[in-house]
């Protein structure tokens, strides 16, 4: 059985079919476990899946069609959603539940090292996105007693100062 995503092409602005197949023992992008939020960076697929009991954050390259090692990044008592990376494939950044408290993970693949971003911000967090050189975090949060964005600068790990009032 071949499972086929559509990807929309750089220049030519038509979709490509790229069929992938589907693995039971989990080694490939497609396997009997859920596979959720699917994100796309030039040739990479991030995703979270429940594959190997726990939901976890998994890359997959589309050139050499295996998942990539990701060591350091997964842990068992973190639930991880809506993973995001940057066009290097350098960054990843997901939102992970642990102890029922919502956290902005940043997972710097050279270094093999994830830290939280979120960890001093009293608030509910979710959905994040990296900007596509790396440089920036965006995500939802409740800071404000509303879902409101903000958005961090990863080197800090700080928030950016951005006008609320655009003129």
């Amino acid at each position: 059985m071949f499972i086929s995503l559509s990807f929309l092409s750089g220049c030519g602005g038509y979709p490509q079919i790229i069929s992938y197949p589907f693995d039971p023992g989990g080694r490939s992008l497609n396997s009997l476990a859920s596979e959720l939020n699917p994100q796309t960076s030039g040739r990479y697929i991030i995703f979270t899946s429940d594959r190997r009991g726990s939901q976890d954050v998994y890359m997959y390259d589309t050139v050499t069609r295996y998942l990539v090692d990701l060591p350091g990044l997964n842990s068992l008592d973190t639930i991880a959603s809506h993973p995001s990376v940057s066009d290097s494939a350098r960054y990843i950044v997901f939102a992970g539940s642990r102890q029922g408290r919502s956290a902005i993970f940043l997972y710097d693949r050279e270094t093999r090292q994830s830290r939280n971003l979120t960890a001093n911000l009293q608030a509910e967090v979710r959905n994040p996105t990296i900007s596509a050189d790396g440089s920036r975090i965006a995500f939802e949060t409740t800071v404000n007693g509303q879902w409101d964005i903000l958005v961090y600068d990863r080197t800090s790990g700080q928030p950016l100062n951005i006008p609320q009032d655009p003129r």
